[in-house]
């Protein structure tokens, strides 16, 4: 049984996933923490909880899902894996964007890179790499099949999908990422994304407006 608690950091209202099983091995999703106080909130659940942390799971590396990264992957001394094409988003995306917005860069971190099909295993959990570029050169979504929980990033939203304006969004890439690989999975499954509510496959399907070419109606 999968266990979830979420969090929310920095001033964009990054959403941050811990994942654990039975056993207390968790996984940490997209850490934006971007302060000491931030950064306590998550070991101080940790501690709580009386997990163990396996590793940091990323969606992306923009700099507000990953503020946080250096110091957890340094205090736990656990692995970062994120997406192959991420290096664009750490060496490129990221400077463009702080630059314009006066922000601070995160600090910087080492990533194991993954691509489609590769697995991370947390105890009995198993997260499946599903590559969905678009948002992000090397954007991806993490699936937990056999629980039927998806971190979606910012990929697809509750009611909404990711912005493709910095540097390495592509908005047609975004599009077939969403239609081939997230509607196809099963209607039930749960949508953890990186800003925002929880929903569903099943509603983003249905009730998504950025995909109303694709919308299904209720059946009775």
């Amino acid at each position: 049984m999968i266990h979830i608690e979420h969090l929310t950091f920095n001033s964009f209202q990054t959403n941050c996933f811990v994942l654990w099983d039975e056993t207390g091995k968790c996984v940490i999703a997209d850490p934006g923490c971007s302060s000491d106080k931030e950064t306590s909130r998550i070991k101080e659940l940790l501690t709580e909880k009386n997990l163990e942390p396996v590793c940091i799971l990323l969606t992306h590396c923009h700099f507000d899902h990953t503020y946080g990264v250096a110091e957890l992957a340094r205090s736990y001394d656990i692995p970062v894996y994120a997406g192959k094409e991420e290096t664009f988003t750490v060496e490129t995306t990221n400077p463009y964007i702080c630059r314009n917005f006066g922000l601070p860069l995160p600090e910087e971190f080492s990533m194991n890179l993954v691509s489609e099909g590769d697995t991370v295993e947390a105890g009995s959990l198993r997260f499946e790499v599903l590559d969905t570029p678009g948002h992000s050169k090397g954007g991806l979504c993490w699936l937990e099949r056999n629980e039927k929980v998806l971190l979606s990033g910012d990929t697809l939203f509750a009611g909404a999908i990711g912005r493709t304006d910095h540097p390495g969004g592509d908005y047609d890439v975004l599009m077939r990422s969403i239609f081939e690989k997230l509607l196809m999975l099963d209607g039930d499954t749960r949508v953890l994304p990186g800003h925002g509510p929880s929903s569903d496959i099943a509603t983003e399907r249905m009730t998504n407006p950025f995909l109303l070419p694709f919308n299904e109606p209720y059946e009775d």
